[in-house]
């Protein structure tokens, strides 16, 4: 492309070339913008992260207010949710069965808990130890809900009504893969 013209008729058309340029970058620059008008917080705790429900009922909403509708109404505390993002008070979460939408703060508990792998087709073993040859102490179903009382990476102590035990961390949904705490 030229720069330097020698007529009035290429200044003419440089001018419209670089106003299209700048007209496309507009363009593409708030085509990349959220198309919710939120932006992103930071924060100095970790997103994504697990919690739980701490108090019911909850209103899970389709924005980060009281002014959005309720799409969802969580009745039982201990529900283990993901928050995947934030707006002030408001988390944007998902539930283990991968309904999402915004939940007032105040209503989550830093507390983990756990669903036992609601893909699976199959029950989970609950063994007394952290080991694979650990003996058996129960099998549990897909989707109950469990506590969590820690992880070291590859196994989850877990404890629900009067037992407790070791579960494969893979084999829940409430703990990152490899996730130490």
């Amino acid at each position: 492309m030229q720069y330097f013209f020698e007529t009035e008729r290429g200044v003419k058309v440089f001018k419209a070339w670089a106003l299209i340029r700048s007209a496309l970058t507009v363009g593409l620059v708030a085509a990349s913008a959220p198309t919710t008008g939120l932006r992103a917080e930071t924060t100095s705790v970790l997103i994504p992260r697990f919690v739980s429900l701490k108090s019911s009922p909850a209103n899970l909403r389709i924005g980060p207010g009281v002014d959005y509708s309720v799409e969802w109404v969580y009745m039982r505390p201990g529900i283990p949710l993901e928050i995947y993002q934030q707006f002030g008070n408001w988390r944007r979460v998902r539930d283990w069965s991968g309904a999402s939408g915004w939940i007032y703060a105040p209503l989550l508990s830093g507390r983990r808990t756990a669903v036992i792998a609601p893909w699976s087709k199959g029950n989970v073993a609950l063994r007394k130890k952290a080991k694979f040859d650990g003996p058996v102490i129960s099998w549990l179903e897909p989707a109950v809900e469990v506590k969590l009382r820690g992880c070291d990476g590859q196994w989850c102590s877990v404890a629900l009504s009067s037992m407790s035990g070791f579960i494969k961390q893979f084999d829940l949904w409430g703990a990152y893969p490899g996730e130490v705490f």
